[in-house]
Protein backbone atom coordinates (compact mmCIF):
# COMPACT_ATOMS: atom_id res chain seq x y z
CA UNK A 1 0.00 0.00 0.00
CA UNK A 2 1.08 3.59 -0.39
CA UNK A 3 2.19 5.84 2.42
CA UNK A 4 -0.88 8.02 1.94
CA UNK A 5 -3.57 5.44 2.59
CA UNK A 6 -3.56 5.78 6.39
CA UNK A 7 -1.84 4.20 9.29
CA UNK A 8 -3.83 0.95 9.31
CA UNK A 9 -2.64 -1.98 7.27
CA UNK A 10 -4.21 -5.32 6.67
CA UNK A 11 -1.24 -7.73 6.94
CA UNK A 12 -0.11 -8.10 10.50
CA UNK A 13 -2.49 -5.36 11.59
CA UNK A 14 -2.31 -6.21 15.28
CA UNK A 15 1.48 -6.14 15.25
CA UNK A 16 1.45 -2.85 13.39
CA UNK A 17 -1.02 -1.39 15.87
CA UNK A 18 1.12 -2.55 18.77
CA UNK A 19 4.15 -1.01 17.11
CA UNK A 20 2.47 2.38 16.68
CA UNK A 21 1.05 2.21 20.18
CA UNK A 22 4.48 1.38 21.53
CA UNK A 23 5.88 4.32 19.59
CA UNK A 24 3.29 6.57 21.23
CA UNK A 25 4.15 5.41 24.74
CA UNK A 26 7.91 5.40 24.22
CA UNK A 27 7.60 8.67 22.34
CA UNK A 28 6.20 10.40 25.41
CA UNK A 29 9.13 9.16 27.52
CA UNK A 30 11.62 10.05 24.82
CA UNK A 31 10.03 13.46 24.24
CA UNK A 32 10.19 14.22 27.95
CA UNK A 33 13.89 13.43 27.93
CA UNK A 34 14.56 15.30 24.70
CA UNK A 35 12.59 18.32 25.94
CA UNK A 36 14.56 18.37 29.19
CA UNK A 37 17.83 18.04 27.27
CA UNK A 38 16.83 20.89 24.95
CA UNK A 39 15.82 23.15 27.83
CA UNK A 40 19.04 22.39 29.71
CA UNK A 41 21.05 22.92 26.53
CA UNK A 42 19.41 26.31 26.16
CA UNK A 43 20.07 26.95 29.85
CA UNK A 44 23.77 26.18 29.38
CA UNK A 45 24.03 28.57 26.43
CA UNK A 46 22.21 31.21 28.49
CA UNK A 47 24.58 30.70 31.43
CA UNK A 48 27.64 30.89 29.18
CA UNK A 49 26.44 34.02 27.43
CA UNK A 50 25.33 35.88 30.54
CA UNK A 51 28.28 34.96 32.75
CA UNK A 52 31.26 34.53 30.43
CA UNK A 53 30.47 36.74 27.44
CA UNK A 54 30.94 35.91 23.79
CA UNK A 55 34.75 35.46 23.90
CA UNK A 56 34.93 33.05 26.84
CA UNK A 57 31.76 31.30 25.65
CA UNK A 58 33.49 30.74 22.32
CA UNK A 59 36.38 28.99 24.07
CA UNK A 60 34.00 26.67 25.92
CA UNK A 61 31.99 25.88 22.79
CA UNK A 62 35.13 25.17 20.75
CA UNK A 63 36.35 22.80 23.47
CA UNK A 64 32.96 21.05 23.46
CA UNK A 65 33.17 20.79 19.67
CA UNK A 66 36.58 19.12 19.81
CA UNK A 67 35.43 16.74 22.57
CA UNK A 68 32.27 15.81 20.63
CA UNK A 69 34.24 14.88 17.53
CA UNK A 70 36.74 12.91 19.66
CA UNK A 71 33.85 11.11 21.38
CA UNK A 72 32.56 9.99 17.99
CA UNK A 73 35.97 8.45 17.34
CA UNK A 74 36.09 6.76 20.75
CA UNK A 75 32.64 5.17 20.41
CA UNK A 76 33.84 3.20 17.37
CA UNK A 77 30.31 3.16 15.95
CA UNK A 78 29.38 0.67 18.67
CA UNK A 79 26.59 2.82 20.07
CA UNK A 80 24.56 2.59 16.88
CA UNK A 81 25.60 -1.04 16.47
CA UNK A 82 23.83 -1.81 19.75
CA UNK A 83 20.61 -0.24 18.50
CA UNK A 84 20.86 -2.12 15.21
CA UNK A 85 22.11 -5.53 16.37
CA UNK A 86 20.40 -6.23 19.69
CA UNK A 87 16.77 -6.03 18.46
CA UNK A 88 17.73 -8.49 15.72
CA UNK A 89 19.46 -11.07 17.90
CA UNK A 90 16.72 -10.68 20.51
CA UNK A 91 14.40 -12.07 17.83
CA UNK A 92 16.67 -14.65 16.23
CA UNK A 93 19.54 -15.45 18.62
CA UNK A 94 18.93 -14.24 22.19
CA UNK A 95 21.70 -16.44 23.62
CA UNK A 96 24.37 -14.10 22.27
CA UNK A 97 23.03 -10.93 23.89
CA UNK A 98 25.52 -11.04 26.77
CA UNK A 99 28.69 -11.66 24.68
CA UNK A 100 27.49 -9.06 22.19
CA UNK A 101 27.14 -6.43 24.92
CA UNK A 102 30.57 -7.25 26.35
CA UNK A 103 32.07 -7.07 22.87
CA UNK A 104 30.75 -3.53 22.52
CA UNK A 105 31.53 -2.08 25.95
CA UNK A 106 35.17 -3.17 26.26
CA UNK A 107 36.34 -1.55 23.00
CA UNK A 108 34.43 1.61 23.95
CA UNK A 109 36.46 1.88 27.17
CA UNK A 110 39.77 1.02 25.50
CA UNK A 111 39.43 3.41 22.59
CA UNK A 112 38.09 6.10 24.90
CA UNK A 113 41.29 5.84 26.93
CA UNK A 114 43.49 5.92 23.83
CA UNK A 115 41.50 8.88 22.53
CA UNK A 116 42.12 10.77 25.76
CA UNK A 117 45.86 10.39 25.32
CA UNK A 118 45.72 11.51 21.70
CA UNK A 119 43.58 14.51 22.63
CA UNK A 120 45.95 15.51 25.42
CA UNK A 121 49.08 15.44 23.24
CA UNK A 122 47.32 16.78 20.15
CA UNK A 123 45.59 19.74 21.82
CA UNK A 124 48.17 22.33 20.62
CA UNK A 125 47.05 21.88 17.00
CA UNK A 126 43.90 23.84 17.87
CA UNK A 127 45.92 26.90 18.82
CA UNK A 128 45.78 29.86 16.47
CA UNK A 129 46.94 33.46 16.39
CA UNK A 130 43.55 34.60 17.69
CA UNK A 131 43.05 35.60 21.36
CA UNK A 132 42.12 32.75 23.70
CA UNK A 133 44.14 30.06 21.90
CA UNK A 134 46.12 29.07 25.02
CA UNK A 135 42.91 28.76 27.05
CA UNK A 136 41.40 26.55 24.36
CA UNK A 137 44.38 24.20 24.48
CA UNK A 138 44.16 24.02 28.28
CA UNK A 139 40.41 23.35 28.14
CA UNK A 140 40.80 20.55 25.60
CA UNK A 141 43.50 18.90 27.71
CA UNK A 142 41.44 19.08 30.89
CA UNK A 143 38.32 17.53 29.38
CA UNK A 144 40.23 14.84 27.46
CA UNK A 145 40.38 12.56 30.51
CA UNK A 146 36.59 12.23 30.57
CA UNK A 147 36.55 10.69 27.09
CA UNK A 148 36.53 7.03 28.30
CA UNK A 149 33.57 7.73 30.59
CA UNK A 150 31.68 9.48 27.81
CA UNK A 151 32.34 6.63 25.39
CA UNK A 152 31.18 3.93 27.82
CA UNK A 153 28.10 5.92 28.81
CA UNK A 154 27.02 6.57 25.22
CA UNK A 155 27.52 2.98 24.07
CA UNK A 156 25.88 1.60 27.21
CA UNK A 157 22.79 3.79 26.88
CA UNK A 158 22.34 2.76 23.26
CA UNK A 159 22.64 -0.88 24.34
CA UNK A 160 19.69 -0.38 26.70
CA UNK A 161 17.75 1.12 23.77
CA UNK A 162 18.57 -1.91 21.66
CA UNK A 163 17.28 -4.14 24.45
CA UNK A 164 13.95 -2.33 24.37
CA UNK A 165 14.33 -0.02 27.37
CA UNK A 166 14.14 3.69 26.52
CA UNK A 167 14.02 4.90 30.14
CA UNK A 168 17.78 4.80 30.98
CA UNK A 169 18.61 6.72 27.82
CA UNK A 170 15.99 9.35 28.66
CA UNK A 171 16.76 9.63 32.39
CA UNK A 172 20.56 9.45 32.33
CA UNK A 173 21.47 10.72 28.88
CA UNK A 174 18.74 13.31 28.32
CA UNK A 175 17.80 14.44 31.83
CA UNK A 176 20.47 13.86 34.49
CA UNK A 177 23.62 14.73 32.52
CA UNK A 178 22.21 17.78 30.65
CA UNK A 179 20.60 19.12 33.86
CA UNK A 180 23.87 18.90 35.79
CA UNK A 181 25.82 20.89 33.21
CA UNK A 182 24.31 24.40 33.58
CA UNK A 183 24.12 23.95 37.34
CA UNK A 184 27.83 23.09 37.51
CA UNK A 185 28.68 25.96 35.14
CA UNK A 186 26.90 28.43 37.44
CA UNK A 187 28.75 26.99 40.46
CA UNK A 188 32.13 27.18 38.72
CA UNK A 189 31.60 30.79 37.62
CA UNK A 190 30.38 31.75 41.11
CA UNK A 191 33.61 30.34 42.52
CA UNK A 192 35.64 32.44 40.09
CA UNK A 193 36.33 29.78 37.48
CA UNK A 194 37.33 30.65 33.92
CA UNK A 195 36.32 29.13 30.59
CA UNK A 196 38.76 26.26 31.19
CA UNK A 197 37.03 25.25 34.42
CA UNK A 198 33.57 25.66 32.91
CA UNK A 199 34.55 23.37 30.01
CA UNK A 200 35.70 20.77 32.52
CA UNK A 201 32.41 21.05 34.42
CA UNK A 202 30.62 20.18 31.17
CA UNK A 203 32.31 16.76 31.05
CA UNK A 204 32.22 15.96 34.78
CA UNK A 205 28.65 14.49 34.70
CA UNK A 206 29.85 11.90 32.18
CA UNK A 207 31.79 10.09 34.90
CA UNK A 208 28.71 9.64 37.07
CA UNK A 209 26.61 8.84 34.02
CA UNK A 210 28.98 6.05 33.00
CA UNK A 211 28.74 4.35 36.41
CA UNK A 212 24.93 4.50 36.42
CA UNK A 213 24.77 3.26 32.84
CA UNK A 214 26.94 0.21 33.53
CA UNK A 215 24.74 -0.70 36.49
CA UNK A 216 21.61 -0.48 34.32
CA UNK A 217 23.20 -2.47 31.49
CA UNK A 218 24.15 -5.31 33.85
CA UNK A 219 20.59 -5.50 35.19
CA UNK A 220 19.07 -5.34 31.70
CA UNK A 221 21.35 -8.03 30.28
CA UNK A 222 20.69 -10.31 33.25
CA UNK A 223 16.94 -9.85 32.76
CA UNK A 224 17.26 -10.67 29.05
CA UNK A 225 19.27 -13.78 29.92
CA UNK A 226 16.67 -14.98 32.43
CA UNK A 227 13.93 -14.68 29.85
CA UNK A 228 15.66 -17.10 27.50
CA UNK A 229 15.90 -20.79 28.30
CA UNK A 230 16.04 -22.45 24.88
CA UNK A 231 19.40 -23.06 23.29
CA UNK A 232 19.76 -21.16 20.07
CA UNK A 233 22.68 -19.91 18.07
CA UNK A 234 25.00 -22.43 19.84
CA UNK A 235 26.91 -23.04 16.62
CA UNK A 236 27.91 -19.39 16.35
CA UNK A 237 31.43 -18.75 17.54
CA UNK A 238 32.82 -15.60 19.10
CA UNK A 239 34.55 -14.94 15.79
CA UNK A 240 31.24 -14.95 13.94
CA UNK A 241 29.71 -12.56 16.46
CA UNK A 242 32.69 -10.23 16.31
CA UNK A 243 32.55 -10.22 12.55
CA UNK A 244 28.89 -9.28 12.56
CA UNK A 245 29.48 -6.47 15.06
CA UNK A 246 32.46 -4.92 13.31
CA UNK A 247 31.07 -5.35 9.82
CA UNK A 248 28.36 -2.91 10.84
CA UNK A 249 30.37 -0.83 13.32
CA UNK A 250 33.37 -0.05 11.11
CA UNK A 251 31.56 1.98 8.44
CA UNK A 252 29.22 3.37 11.09
CA UNK A 253 32.27 4.49 13.10
CA UNK A 254 33.52 6.39 10.10
CA UNK A 255 30.07 7.88 9.45
CA UNK A 256 29.68 8.90 13.09
CA UNK A 257 32.97 10.80 13.00
CA UNK A 258 31.79 12.55 9.86
CA UNK A 259 28.42 13.37 11.44
CA UNK A 260 30.00 15.03 14.45
CA UNK A 261 32.48 16.80 12.21
CA UNK A 262 29.62 18.17 10.12
CA UNK A 263 27.84 19.29 13.29
CA UNK A 264 30.83 20.87 15.04
CA UNK A 265 33.53 21.59 12.45
CA UNK A 266 32.07 24.97 11.57
CA UNK A 267 32.34 26.12 15.21
CA UNK A 268 36.01 25.12 15.30
CA UNK A 269 36.90 26.72 11.98
CA UNK A 270 34.98 29.92 12.76
CA UNK A 271 36.99 30.21 15.97
CA UNK A 272 40.25 29.39 14.21
CA UNK A 273 39.74 31.94 11.42
CA UNK A 274 37.72 34.74 13.02
CA UNK A 275 38.31 34.29 16.74
CA UNK A 276 36.60 33.02 19.89
CA UNK A 277 33.97 35.79 19.96
CA UNK A 278 32.62 34.85 16.53
CA UNK A 279 32.70 31.17 17.53
CA UNK A 280 30.70 32.03 20.65
CA UNK A 281 28.02 33.85 18.67
CA UNK A 282 27.82 31.23 15.92
CA UNK A 283 27.96 28.34 18.39
CA UNK A 284 25.13 29.82 20.43
CA UNK A 285 22.91 30.22 17.37
CA UNK A 286 23.62 26.69 16.14
CA UNK A 287 22.95 25.21 19.60
CA UNK A 288 19.51 26.83 19.60
CA UNK A 289 18.78 25.01 16.36
CA UNK A 290 20.02 21.72 17.82
CA UNK A 291 17.79 22.21 20.85
CA UNK A 292 14.86 22.92 18.54
CA UNK A 293 15.10 19.40 17.10
CA UNK A 294 13.52 17.88 20.21
CA UNK A 295 10.59 16.32 18.34
CA UNK A 296 12.79 14.77 15.67
CA UNK A 297 15.30 13.57 18.27
CA UNK A 298 12.58 11.99 20.40
CA UNK A 299 11.17 10.09 17.41
CA UNK A 300 14.61 8.95 16.26
CA UNK A 301 15.42 7.53 19.68
CA UNK A 302 12.20 5.51 19.68
CA UNK A 303 11.89 4.33 16.07
CA UNK A 304 15.48 3.27 15.30
CA UNK A 305 15.38 -0.12 17.10
CA UNK A 306 11.85 -0.70 15.76
CA UNK A 307 13.05 -0.06 12.23
CA UNK A 308 15.77 -2.65 12.75
CA UNK A 309 13.40 -5.27 14.17
CA UNK A 310 10.79 -4.81 11.43
CA UNK A 311 13.39 -4.86 8.65
CA UNK A 312 14.87 -8.06 10.09
CA UNK A 313 11.40 -9.60 9.74
CA UNK A 314 11.07 -8.15 6.21
CA UNK A 315 7.87 -6.27 7.10
CA UNK A 316 8.40 -3.45 4.62
CA UNK A 317 4.81 -2.22 4.64
CA UNK A 318 4.93 -1.80 8.42
CA UNK A 319 8.19 0.11 8.11
CA UNK A 320 6.60 2.40 5.53
CA UNK A 321 3.65 3.05 7.83
CA UNK A 322 5.89 3.73 10.80
CA UNK A 323 8.19 6.02 8.81
CA UNK A 324 5.43 8.11 7.24
CA UNK A 325 3.46 8.44 10.47
CA UNK A 326 6.44 9.58 12.52
CA UNK A 327 7.55 12.05 9.83
CA UNK A 328 4.07 13.55 9.91
CA UNK A 329 4.25 13.99 13.68
CA UNK A 330 7.77 15.46 13.52
CA UNK A 331 6.72 18.06 10.95
CA UNK A 332 3.43 18.88 12.67
CA UNK A 333 4.90 19.50 16.11
CA UNK A 334 8.45 20.52 15.20
CA UNK A 335 7.72 23.23 12.64
CA UNK A 336 6.33 25.81 15.12
CA UNK A 337 9.62 25.81 17.03
CA UNK A 338 11.57 26.98 14.01
CA UNK A 339 8.90 29.42 12.93
CA UNK A 340 9.40 31.14 16.30
CA UNK A 341 13.17 31.13 15.75
CA UNK A 342 12.69 32.68 12.30
CA UNK A 343 10.34 35.40 13.58
CA UNK A 344 12.29 36.31 16.75
CA UNK A 345 16.02 35.67 16.12
CA UNK A 346 17.26 38.97 17.60
CA UNK A 347 15.04 38.56 20.65
CA UNK A 348 16.20 35.02 21.41
CA UNK A 349 19.91 35.69 20.96
CA UNK A 350 19.57 38.94 22.90
CA UNK A 351 18.79 36.86 25.99
CA UNK A 352 22.43 35.76 26.01
CA UNK A 353 23.83 39.25 26.44
CA UNK A 354 25.23 42.12 24.46
CA UNK A 355 26.78 41.28 21.11
CA UNK A 356 24.95 37.99 20.50
CA UNK A 357 22.21 39.71 18.45
CA UNK A 358 24.67 39.88 15.55
CA UNK A 359 24.02 36.17 15.02
CA UNK A 360 20.33 36.76 14.16
CA UNK A 361 20.84 36.13 10.44
CA UNK A 362 22.66 32.90 11.25
CA UNK A 363 19.80 31.68 13.45
CA UNK A 364 17.28 32.57 10.74
CA UNK A 365 19.16 30.70 8.00
CA UNK A 366 19.84 27.61 10.10
CA UNK A 367 16.21 27.47 11.26
CA UNK A 368 14.86 27.68 7.70
CA UNK A 369 17.15 24.88 6.51
CA UNK A 370 16.32 22.68 9.50
CA UNK A 371 12.59 23.20 8.98
CA UNK A 372 12.93 21.87 5.42
CA UNK A 373 15.12 18.96 6.54
CA UNK A 374 12.47 17.78 9.03
CA UNK A 375 10.23 16.90 6.08
CA UNK A 376 12.53 13.95 5.39
CA UNK A 377 12.09 12.65 8.94
CA UNK A 378 14.66 10.21 10.29
CA UNK A 379 15.80 9.08 6.86
CA UNK A 380 19.34 8.55 8.15
CA UNK A 381 18.13 6.26 10.93
CA UNK A 382 16.07 4.18 8.51
CA UNK A 383 18.99 3.73 6.13
CA UNK A 384 21.31 2.88 9.01
CA UNK A 385 18.93 0.36 10.60
CA UNK A 386 18.66 -1.43 7.26
CA UNK A 387 22.30 -2.41 7.76
CA UNK A 388 23.62 -0.09 5.03
CA UNK A 389 26.10 1.69 7.27
CA UNK A 390 28.62 1.75 4.42
CA UNK A 391 26.21 3.68 2.22
CA UNK A 392 25.52 6.07 5.07
CA UNK A 393 29.27 6.59 5.51
CA UNK A 394 29.55 7.45 1.81
CA UNK A 395 26.80 10.05 2.21
CA UNK A 396 28.55 11.61 5.19
CA UNK A 397 31.84 11.72 3.27
CA UNK A 398 30.23 13.67 0.46
CA UNK A 399 28.52 16.04 2.87
CA UNK A 400 31.67 16.60 4.95
CA UNK A 401 33.72 17.44 1.87
CA UNK A 402 31.12 20.03 0.90
CA UNK A 403 31.09 21.31 4.48
CA UNK A 404 34.86 21.60 4.89
CA UNK A 405 35.57 23.13 1.49
CA UNK A 406 32.62 25.50 1.80
CA UNK A 407 33.66 26.70 5.26
CA UNK A 408 37.27 27.26 4.18
CA UNK A 409 36.07 29.30 1.19
CA UNK A 410 33.17 31.24 2.70
CA UNK A 411 34.08 31.91 6.33
CA UNK A 412 37.00 34.23 5.44
CA UNK A 413 34.68 36.11 3.04
CA UNK A 414 31.34 36.13 4.85
CA UNK A 415 32.20 35.24 8.43
CA UNK A 416 29.58 33.38 10.47
CA UNK A 417 26.94 33.89 7.76
CA UNK A 418 29.17 31.94 5.37
CA UNK A 419 29.34 29.08 7.87
CA UNK A 420 25.54 29.15 8.16
CA UNK A 421 25.12 28.92 4.38
CA UNK A 422 27.38 25.89 4.14
CA UNK A 423 25.76 24.15 7.13
CA UNK A 424 22.34 24.65 5.55
CA UNK A 425 23.50 23.20 2.23
CA UNK A 426 25.12 20.27 4.05
CA UNK A 427 22.08 19.26 6.08
CA UNK A 428 19.76 19.40 3.07
CA UNK A 429 22.19 17.42 0.89
CA UNK A 430 22.42 14.74 3.58
CA UNK A 431 18.63 14.43 3.79
CA UNK A 432 18.17 14.20 0.03
CA UNK A 433 20.84 11.49 -0.29
CA UNK A 434 19.41 9.33 2.50
CA UNK A 435 15.78 9.70 1.40
CA UNK A 436 16.55 8.82 -2.22
CA UNK A 437 18.52 5.75 -1.16
CA UNK A 438 15.73 4.56 1.12
CA UNK A 439 13.35 4.75 -1.82
CA UNK A 440 15.74 2.93 -4.16
CA UNK A 441 17.10 0.17 -1.92
CA UNK A 442 14.34 -0.34 0.65
CA UNK A 443 11.25 0.66 -1.29
CA UNK A 444 10.36 3.12 1.49
CA UNK A 445 8.89 6.29 0.00
CA UNK A 446 8.49 9.77 1.35
CA UNK A 447 4.70 9.89 1.83
CA UNK A 448 4.64 13.41 0.44
CA UNK A 449 0.92 14.21 0.58
CA UNK A 450 0.53 13.54 4.31
CA UNK A 451 3.81 15.26 5.14
CA UNK A 452 2.98 18.35 3.09
CA UNK A 453 -0.45 18.59 4.69
CA UNK A 454 1.04 18.43 8.18
CA UNK A 455 3.51 21.15 7.14
CA UNK A 456 0.68 23.34 5.86
CA UNK A 457 -1.24 22.94 9.11
CA UNK A 458 1.85 23.71 11.21
CA UNK A 459 2.67 26.81 9.16
CA UNK A 460 -0.88 28.17 9.31
CA UNK A 461 -1.06 27.63 13.07
CA UNK A 462 2.34 29.18 13.79
CA UNK A 463 3.47 31.57 11.06
CA UNK A 464 0.26 33.61 10.88
CA UNK A 465 -0.02 34.22 14.67
CA UNK A 466 3.68 35.10 14.92
CA UNK A 467 3.45 37.50 11.96
CA UNK A 468 0.40 39.26 13.40
CA UNK A 469 1.92 39.57 16.88
CA UNK A 470 5.18 40.97 15.47
CA UNK A 471 3.21 43.60 13.53
CA UNK A 472 1.26 44.61 16.62
CA UNK A 473 3.81 44.23 19.43
CA UNK A 474 7.19 44.12 17.73
CA UNK A 475 10.01 41.64 18.37
CA UNK A 476 10.09 41.67 22.15
CA UNK A 477 10.21 38.89 24.71
CA UNK A 478 6.61 39.65 25.65
CA UNK A 479 5.57 39.37 22.02
CA UNK A 480 7.36 36.04 21.74
CA UNK A 481 5.51 34.68 24.78
CA UNK A 482 2.18 35.83 23.37
CA UNK A 483 3.00 34.27 19.99
CA UNK A 484 3.89 30.90 21.53
CA UNK A 485 0.73 30.84 23.65
CA UNK A 486 -1.41 31.78 20.68
CA UNK A 487 0.10 29.29 18.23
CA UNK A 488 -0.08 26.43 20.74
CA UNK A 489 -3.76 27.13 21.31
CA UNK A 490 -4.55 27.26 17.59
CA UNK A 491 -2.47 24.16 16.87
CA UNK A 492 -4.17 22.20 19.66
CA UNK A 493 -7.63 23.13 18.38
CA UNK A 494 -6.72 22.25 14.78
CA UNK A 495 -5.21 18.91 15.82
CA UNK A 496 -8.35 18.02 17.73
CA UNK A 497 -10.71 19.05 14.93
CA UNK A 498 -8.60 17.45 12.19
CA UNK A 499 -7.23 14.51 14.17
CA UNK A 500 -8.27 11.87 11.66
CA UNK A 501 -6.49 13.38 8.66
CA UNK A 502 -3.39 14.11 10.76
CA UNK A 503 -3.20 10.51 12.00
CA UNK A 504 -3.89 11.51 15.59
CA UNK A 505 -7.26 9.75 15.93
CA UNK A 506 -5.61 6.41 15.21
CA UNK A 507 -3.06 7.18 17.88
CA UNK A 508 -5.76 7.86 20.47
CA UNK A 509 -7.69 4.74 19.42
CA UNK A 510 -4.59 2.60 19.76
CA UNK A 511 -3.93 3.88 23.27
CA UNK A 512 -7.55 3.26 24.33
CA UNK A 513 -7.48 -0.21 22.83
CA UNK A 514 -4.36 -1.16 24.75
CA UNK A 515 -5.80 0.14 28.03
CA UNK A 516 -9.01 -1.81 27.43
CA UNK A 517 -7.05 -4.99 26.74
Amino acid sequence: MSADEGVSISPGKQDADNSLSGIAKSGVISLTGALTSAIMGFGLILVLGRTLGENQSGIVLQAIAVFSIALAVARMGLDTTGVWLLPRIAVSSPRVIRPAVISMLIPAAVFGSLGALVLWFGAPIFASAEPGADELVAAVRNIAWFLPAGSVMMVGLQITRGLGDIIPFAVIGNIAVPTARPALAILVVALGGTAVAVAMSWTLPLAFGAVLTLWVVVKRVNAAGHQTTDSVYESATRKVLQKRIWRFAAPRWYASILEQSITWFDVVIVGFITGASAAGIYGAASRFVTAGLIISTAMRIVVSPRFSSLLEQRRTSDVQTLYTTTVTWVVLFGTPIFVVFICFPETILGWLGEGFESGATVLLMLSAATLISMMFGNADSLLMMSGRSGLLALNKSIVLIVNVVGNILLVPLLGIEGAAIIWSVSILLNCILAASQNAKFLGIGWGGRKVLYSLLVALICSAIPCFVVVLLLGKTTGALIVSVALLLTILAIWCFMDRKRLGLSELVALRRSRRAN
